[in-house]
């Protein structure tokens, strides 16, 4: 999914969980094609208080922030 939106210079597999999606090429508007494309596919809205950078710096912190969504409902 993030491959397929984020625009990266290279794929999500060379980064690694915690590699900084921003510094392989991923823009702000990239970000926001990220997280519709993430609530499309799992059913759910990120929160206003989650709509900051470093929600979307990895996945690792996409990962903890869906948790944490899937966890609220």
């Amino acid at each position: 999914m993030i491959d397929g939106h984020a625009g990266l210079d290279v794929s999500v597999a060379e980064l690694g969980d915690d590699g900084d999606l921003y510094a392989a090429g991923m823009t702000s508007h990239a970000s926001v094609n990220v997280m519709v494309a993430l609530e499309d596919r799992f059913d759910l809205e990120f929160p206003d208080e989650m709509l900051k950078r470093e929600v979307f710096e990895s996945v690792a912190a996409i990962d903890a922030a869906l948790a944490q969504i899937q966890k609220g409902s």
